[in-house]
This record gives structure tokens, sequence and C-alpha cells, in this order.
């Protein structure tokens, strides 16, 4: 519980610098994030007076395995949460309140504001998101697990492809073998892409089958408890033509530069810039239509960015993803994703899945 309750006070001593007396957290991934608490339906209160958390009876027993030791006010089911969270504030002689702007629905704030006359609300955004931007020891462990989880995986169902299969197929498979392995599941509704439609760099998968295109992109990634990952690679289920063989080698190219820049203070948009300069060199920058990367952690989407105008400077202890691509349409696309922890001297390669042209799936084609 130490490291939730350093958390806590770290958000506490940044709630005084903003002039407020509380935040009141509502977004359900912060609320895990500075309590351990894994449910949802519950808010934290936090400053540097006040440490509560707000939630409801079903939750009971959770809280005291979860949360040993913190305050707990746990309402009635008559009584609705914005009702709730208002008498805790009043209790707690807040004047000043700090609310999540991205999470707090307009509905909740005006009938907290209907209840609190007297307060002051300071709408402010990613103040507890800025904290999770720097992974601490138990959340890389995290990590490296979910990386380990999603490889393991992904032998298994490689391994096993026939023609026949189709994309959805894969992708339950792919969840099938995470959560055999241990996992708690997929990071995210995995990506399986065969042929044109891996032009498409979220794809749905459809019953086509993989056996009916050249090559196949697969984007998932895994869940070990909390924390997640996020790996892309192109599988060649047929010829490798030349086309295929040039574009591939643009995109790992690419990769390669990106991650090779990547180290502390080094500009966000500078390491996307890395890949994206190889791939505009090669003509086909304008077949590159994302971001090279992005944080993940608790969500499969988080803070930092790795993409133009992004003028921050990477830190120590950030997790992030490299991810060029070039899509074509009615051709295909190519994805090659890895996750990579930014160390105090340069970066650490998480994924170990080897990311060379392969040859065929089915050797006797």
């Amino acid at each position: 519980m130490a490291r939730f309750a350093q958390r806590r006070d770290q958000l506490a001593r940044a709630v005084r610098r903003l002039g407020a007396d509380a935040l009141l957290v509502t977004n359900f991934t912060n609320v895990t994030y500075l309590t351990g608490f894994t449910g949802d339906d519950s808010y934290l209160l936090v400053g540097p007076q006040v440490e509560v958390l707000l939630s409801d009876p079903r939750y009971t027993q959770q809280l005291g395995e979860e949360c040993p030791g913190l305050e707990l006010a746990i309402r009635r089911p008559s009584i609705v949460m914005s009702a709730w969270a208002s008498k805790v504030i009043k209790q707690a002689r807040i004047a000043r309140l700090a609310v999540e702007a991205a999470s707090m629905t307009l509905q909740l704030r005006d009938s907290l504001a209907a209840e609190l006359p007297h307060v002051t609300f300071m709408p402010v955004t990613g103040l507890v998101e800025n904290q999770r931007l720097i992974k601490d020891r138990e959340e890389i462990r995290e990590i490296r697990a979910a990386v380990a989880l999603a490889e393991q995986a992904f032998g298994v169902v490689r391994a096993a492809l026939q023609p026949g299969q189709t994309e959805r197929e894969i992708a339950f498979e792919l969840e099938h073998q995470i959560r055999r392995f241990g996992g708690a599941g997929c990071a995210f509704p995995p990506i399986v892409a065969v042929g044109p439609r891996a032009a498409l760099p979220h794809a749905v998968p459809t019953h086509g089958r993989i056996g009916d295109g050249d090559l196949v992109l697969i984007d998932w990634g895994a869940t070990a408890r909390l924390y997640r990952s996020d790996l892309t690679r192109v599988l060649v289920t047929g010829r490798i033509s030349p086309k295929l063989e040039r574009i591939y080698g643009v995109v790992l190219t690419a990769q390669k530069q990106a991650i090779a820049a990547i180290r502390p203070g080094v500009r966000m948009s500078d390491v996307d810039a890395a890949a994206r300069r190889v791939i505009a060199q090669a003509g086909y920058g304008r077949r590159f239509g994302h971001g090279l990367g992005h944080g993940f952690g608790l969500e499969i989407h988080e803070a930092p960015r790795l993409a133009p105008h992004q003028d921050q400077p990477l830190r120590a202890g950030m997790v992030v993803t490299v991810e060029p691509g070039v899509y074509l349409p009615q051709w295909g696309g190519v994805r090659i994703e890895d996750d990579l922890l930014v160390t105090r001297d340069g970066c650490e390669v998480l994924s170990h899945l080897p990311k060379e042209l392969p040859e065929c799936v089915w050797p006797q084609l």
C-alpha cells in the first residue's frame, strides 16, 4: 500500500500548488492508480487535509482487501453518487474543489454545484495523468509480464495458422491463449487484417480467410493483471512480391531509426520525425497517417505521444510504442510495433518477437 499512499501524497502536493483544497477524482482508472482499487463507480477525494474513497456496498469487502487503511465513505443504495459526493465534500469543509475536466460530465458538475453553492470549482486537466507518465518498478514489472503474455499467445497462434482460418477466429484465439497463459485478457480488441484490408490501420476482424491474401497484419496486446502491452507484426501468407519487400524494408528501417533516437531529453516530435523522414524519402509520406507511437499502461492509449508538434522531452521511466506504418488502399499495409522503456541512458525494447521480413508461414508455398 505504500506506493499508492506515495502517489496520493504527490497528488496532494500538486493540489496545494494549484491553490485548491482537494481534487475530486472521477476517472475510474485514476482512482485505481491512486488506491489499487480495481472496481468502478467510485470517486476519490484527495488533498492536503483529506483522503477518502467514495463507493457503494457492492465493493465493501473488495475495498477492505485492496485498500486497507484508506478511509471509506460507503453510500446507501437510496443515495445517488452526486448527492453522496456533495455530502462528503461538505463534511471535509472544502471551499475550492479541483475537478477532472476530462472525465466529469456536465450533469455531475451541475448537480454538485447545485448542492455546493459556496464551493468554487476549478477544472483541471492531466493532474493525475502527469503522474502516470513515469512508471515505477512495479508498473514496469507488470508491463513486462503483459508483453510476455502477448508474445506467448502469438507464438501459439502463429504455429497453428491454417489458410482457412478467418480474421475473427485468429482474434478470438489470441484472447483464448492470453487467458490460457494466465492473463486477464486482450489489452484491446485485436486487429487482424488480410491482404488489402491491412490498409485499414484499425481494421475490424471479419470472416475473411487469411489464405486469401499474401499478408496478414496482426495488432494485439495482453493485459497481465491491470497493465497492458501493444504489438504489431505482419505475417506473409503468400508470395513475397518486390513491392511487399520494399515497403516492409522501409517501415522496418523507419522503426529502427526511431528506436535509435529514443533517450531522455529528446523531443517526442523528433523521434516521430526520425521515422517519418525515412518513409517520406521513400515516397510514402502521405501513406503514414498516424503518430509514431503512444504511451500505455493502465490504459492502452496514455500520454506521452510520439507525434508531430509534441515538443515535450522524453523522460526515463516512460513506456511507449513505436509503430510506423505504410498503408496503400487496394493493396494492403505494413506496420511494425514494439514496446519500449525509456531508460536513463537510452531505451530498452521490451518486446522480442522477430521482425525481419518473415518467410511464408506455409513453407510449401
